[in-house]
């Protein structure tokens, strides 16, 4: 077996739940989902692709990763398998202070950051999100931890028309185009034990399971990850690959839109 190979970015699902119902949402994380992930699991995956993927940056969301009870151990659990990695926690914020241990993980591992994601400008959103925010604000002047924000909402673009069952792909037919107008080019999926292409491909799956979506998405259902004992080559392949067949299920050309305020009542 060969060196591990350096890629830029891996992502994790802590849990399919959100607080939050964004429109589009490329994780359907809008779309009523529940379940976390097992520690146990993340632990068995983690330690299969640890001697062949060397992220630079591996990035823990969801859905909402502080939904999950024990959000704050999957921070040592990367660390345990990638010591040089940069830990990104993707959060909205709002439920920060569930989790009291948080800031000592945090404070000592200086290769963490939080990023808040921002996803609505009103101020019924910012009223509730403010909590969290300024949570953030005295951990970082007490406690040195870093954090970042970024207004997520106004470089939304739309992946799919319609909800749940109704939820219909795009038919640009130009998966190149879709390929290169994707933000979510680099952004591969630790989910199963396996390795997939994007969070729309990853969680598909498991929007077919809950609303039955229209045979229009069997061409994508059909995608095949990569499992954790493929060949060398196979992986080489794998991370080669940009454009494929399965990437016409999104627009070919970026389509922005005003996200409807996406509060509803908290978990």
């Amino acid at each position: 077996m060969r060196a591990a190979r350096l890629i830029r970015n891996l992502e994790l699902h802590v849990t399919h739940a959100c607080n939050l119902t964004c429109d589009s949402c490329s994780h359907y994380s809008n779309h009523g989902h529940k379940g976390h992930t097992a520690l146990e699991d993340a632990e068995r995956w983690m330690a299969e692709w640890m001697p062949r993927l060397e992220p630079q940056v591996f990035s823990l969301l969801g859905g909402e990763p502080t939904i999950h009870p024990q959000f704050p151990q999957f921070i040592p659990l990367v660390r345990k398998h990638w010591p040089r990695t940069h830990i990104r926690i993707v959060t909205n914020g709002f439920f920060l202070d569930r989790h009291p241990g948080l800031p000592a993980v945090l404070q000592a591992d200086p290769n963490v950051a939080v990023y808040l994601s921002i996803h609505h400008e009103s101020p019924a959103y910012v009223q509730k999100m403010l909590p969290g925010a300024q949570l953030l604000a005295k951990w970082r002047d007490e406690l040195g931890i870093r954090h970042e924000a970024t207004l997520s909402a106004r470089s939304w673009t739309r992946r799919y028309s319609g909800h749940g069952a109704s939820m219909m792909p795009f038919t640009d037919g130009d998966p190149r185009s879709s390929w290169e107008h994707c933000p979510a080019r680099f952004c591969p999926q630790l989910h199963e034990g396996s390795l997939w292409k994007c969070a729309p491909l990853a969680y598909l799956p498991m929007q077919d399971q809950r609303f039955a979506i229209d045979d229009a998405w069997k061409p994508y259902l059909g995608y095949a990850p990569l499992a954790a004992n493929c060949s060398d080559d196979e992986l080489d392949e794998f991370l080669a690959r940009e454009d494929e067949a399965v990437c016409a299920m999104c627009p070919s050309q970026p389509r922005p839109f005003a996200i409807p305020l996406p509060l509803r009542q908290a978990r």
